[in-house]
């Protein structure tokens, strides 16, 4: 069991959700400042979600555990993320599957699947640790981006 705190988030929410999960990937940055890491490699990211909002849905949950790791682990384990063109690509630095840019995309996803829910949660931060000495973590600006 991963026994890890994180930075908080404030807000003035009645829940708060915090999921965690991992999936193993590979992924190269399409860069040549990039270094070492133009080349394929791998790392088993450790992600962390935050979620938060007023309301429960008609089965008691703010949004429910399952759904969230369907929505990280089944779109990213065991691939290579450049080859996700529905998230990353190779012409644009905001688009190249860094940690940073990971972290964004693992936000718009969970962010888009709740914006269809009723009780409307929002996810407030999103962290990846794609070493066990380096993680990113993504929060949006009021508004979204």
């Amino acid at each position: 069991m991963l026994q890890q705190f994180y930075p908080q988030v404030p807000h003035s929410y009645s829940y708060e959700l915090n999921k965690d999960m991992h999936f193993a990937a590979a992924h190269f940055v399409p860069h040549e400042s990039a270094g070492k890491c133009v080349n394929v490699h791998g790392h088993t990211y450790f992600v962390n979600v935050t979620v938060a909002g007023d309301e429960l849905n008609e089965a008691g949950f703010l949004v429910d555990f399952k759904t969230l790791k369907e929505i990280v682990h089944d779109r990213y384990d065991h691939s290579l993320m450049n080859d996700k063109k529905e998230d990353f690509n190779d012409k644009n630095a905001y688009d190249f599957p860094t940690t940073e840019v990971v972290a964004r995309k693992i936000y718009e996803n969970i962010q888009s699947y709740l914006n269809g829910m009723d009780n409307k949660p929002q996810c407030l931060q999103v962290l990846v640790r794609e070493t066990p000495t380096s993680y990113v973590v993504y929060r949006p600006k009021n508004g979204g981006k």
